[in-house]
């Protein structure tokens, strides 16, 4: 099977200003979420930085490298069924000026889990357990987007309790990259895979392209190698 939409260099972001209005128009909303989902304080993060894994292992926020045009995370709090505790549910779209950038952001990710399986989102809350996979597009059912990222293990608060599953997805389409993570004890009421699918749904709207040819996105080259540095926005300073 050939992927029927790629990502068209012609409709990308090329400014900040568009990446801004961009990420606004494609990331989740309480609407897109379901499930009785509904903004968690603080609701968005600070646009003018994302999250990076620090040696120690310890995620914070720092002001947006220039590689990246915008970036934006949301936070959200799904009831669960009874007495149980709340999903909370993260979601990021990242704009970079270019696609090899973003396949860079997608290599570093793979490294955080296997140099840091234990992670601290802030102070009081941690990952444990972590353990991550990639599939290209065309691999384990991927075919809607260039490269899928997964991690899972389990969340832990002092104030939220735990541990709790925990898992994260992220997707890359051009120079886009989304994703949407889930701490909670009713995960099957809510699948972060579902909501990246949804915002990856959006991105490809604004931005893709039918293609007769059977092409995915232009593949950066040279590909990225694995010593790319750490990040991803949805997890640590959130």
């Amino acid at each position: 099977m050939s992927p029927t939409q790629r990502a068209d260099p012609a409709k990308q972001p090329r400014t900040a200003a568009e990446a801004a209005a961009f990420v606004r128009k494609t990331i989740a909303d309480p609407e897109l979420v379901g499930s009785g989902a509904v903004r968690a304080a603080p609701y968005e993060s600070d646009p003018r930085t994302w999250a990076v894994l620090g040696s120690d292992c310890a995620w914070q926020r720092q002001g947006l490298p220039k590689d990246v045009l915008a970036t934006l995370t949301r936070h959200f709090e799904v009831p669960a069924a009874g007495a149980g505790q709340a999903v909370r549910l993260s979601t990021t779209v990242t704009v970079h000026r270019t696609a090899l950038d973003a396949a860079w952001e997608d290599a570093g990710m793979l490294e955080e889990a296997v140099g840091c399986p234990e992670q601290t989102l802030r102070p009081g809350e941690r990952l444990t357990g972590l353990t991550s996979t990639a599939l290209a597009w065309g691999e384990g059912g991927n075919v809607s987007s260039d490269d899928s990222l997964s991690e899972s293990g389990e969340c832990v608060s002092d104030t939220r309790g735990g541990p709790y599953a925990y898992s994260w997805t992220q997707a890359l389409f051009g120079s886009v990259v989304v994703s949407a993570s889930v701490c909670g004890g009713q995960k099957k009421a809510l699948s972060e895979v579902d909501v990246a699918v949804r915002m990856l749904l959006r991105v490809q709207t604004a931005i893709g392209s039918p293609t007769g040819a059977g092409s995915a996105s232009p593949e950066p080259d040279p590909a990225p190698s694995t010593e790319s540095p750490g990040v991803k926005d949805d997890e640590g300073g959130e």
